[in-house]
């Protein structure tokens, strides 16, 4: 079975098997959040099995077969607005802190293993994102405003 890292695995939303055995999910939060909004509480639940930053990711060279890499998407979100708890929030290095997580993905990443990168581009372009990252990928979604790009590491 392959093993798979996913590096900002917030609430697992995406996820159809949210306890995966073959994938280890990371994310730099951890904890439950509440918040009304529109007189609606909504709960924010983030548990990964290890707690890390997407820039340095805590394993060895060349351990897994598929890197997840959903970063956050916003830079324009208040502190503790419900969208910046939900998604996390990039800061004025959003830039280097891409492709550093490139970087650090691909490290881990076995030869011949891939990325699924996921982006949301409602402030920041894919295509801003495509130069900070540094890779690019072999195929992927180019329309709407949600892209999934598969990456690979050559063996």
């Amino acid at each position: 079975m392959p093993k798979i890292l996913d590096v900002c695995c917030g609430s697992r939303m995406f996820w159809f098997d949210r306890h995966n055995p073959n994938t280890t999910y990371m994310d730099i939060r951890s904890g439950s959040f509440d918040f009304t909004d529109r007189g609606h509480t909504r709960t924010v639940d983030i548990r990964p099995d290890v707690i890390g930053d997407f820039r340095s990711i805590p394993f060895d060279d060349s351990t897994f077969d598929l890197v997840v890499f959903d970063p956050p998407h916003l830079i324009h979100a208040g502190e503790n607005s419900w969208l910046a708890r939900k998604y996390g929030k990039l800061d004025e290095t959003w830039p280097f802190d891409i492709r550093q997580g490139f970087t650090e993905c691909m490290r881990v990443l076995r030869p011949n293993g891939f990325i699924n990168f996921k982006w949301n581009e409602d402030q920041i372009k894919l295509s801003e994102i495509l130069d900070a990252a540094g890779y690019q990928p072999l195929f992927g979604d180019k329309r709407g405003k949600t892209h999934w790009l598969v990456f690979s590491k050559e063996g």
